[in-house]
């Protein structure tokens, strides 16, 4: 996330939005734009992929389908926005300790333990963690004394659209993000490597949207 806050502050936030006198790298500073850019990055994503997957690839026709709500694209929209800015405040302090180098992300080749095949396994071993993780996630959401409460209201979409695959309780949204999250904590991952699967990981849970079934 560091490379992220870097542009953002080298593009935007030092010319634009802080005083001179606020360095980049005072804590406070940087959790504000975290914040900031971790909010609208997630919007900018949950909208840009669930819009195209909605208008280019889901069958419209589903939404004939009698379990279909009605105004269900709006409500979708509605919890989705409404649950990322809660779901971010958990995400932000584990970006903020990524930022502050206490994970084990690495920024060049010649620091990875088994050079580029470590960073290639790495690739491999991120996906097979996280899903695992969030297969065993979503089956802890599934038990009798957490579902109501947590998981039901993303089961209210029995036909989704992509537009629901952020339409969580906030809890539920982040408890199924955290092995994303994690990982970097636990092994060695080059800073290339996350960025490019949280980016991606939108486009996955949309694509589950697209034949109304779930990918989380």
């Amino acid at each position: 996330m560091d490379l992220v806050l870097n542009a953002a502050d080298y593009y935007f936030f030092t010319p634009y939005v802080y005083p001179a006198t606020w360095p980049e790298d005072e804590p406070f500073r940087q959790i504000i734009s975290l914040l900031l850019v971790t909010n609208l990055g997630a919007l900018v994503l949950y909208f840009l992929f669930a819009t195209l997957s909605y208008y280019f690839i889901f069958d419209h026709d589903l939404k004939k389908h009698p379990h279909f709500l009605e105004n269900q694209v709006q409500r979708e929209i509605k919890t989705t926005v409404q649950s990322l800015p809660w779901i971010s405040l958990p995400t932000v302090a584990l970006f903020f300790a990524e930022v502050r180098g206490y994970s084990k992300l690495y920024g060049n080749i010649e620091d990875s333990p088994y050079g580029w095949s470590g960073v290639i396994l790495s690739m491999f071993s991120f996906i097979f963690f996280t899903d695992m993780c969030i297969y065993w996630i979503h089956r802890f959401l599934h038990h009798k004394c957490i579902y109501k409460r947590i998981h039901k209201p993303h089961h209210l979409w029995k036909i989704s659209t992509p537009f629901a695959s952020h339409a969580f309780h906030p809890v539920d949204g982040f408890m199924q993000s955290i092995p994303y999250h994690i990982y970097p904590f636990l092994f060695p991952l080059h800073k290339d490597t996350t960025s490019s699967m949280i980016q991606i990981a939108p486009l996955w849970y949309c694509i589950g949207g697209i034949f109304g079934s779930e990918c989380t």
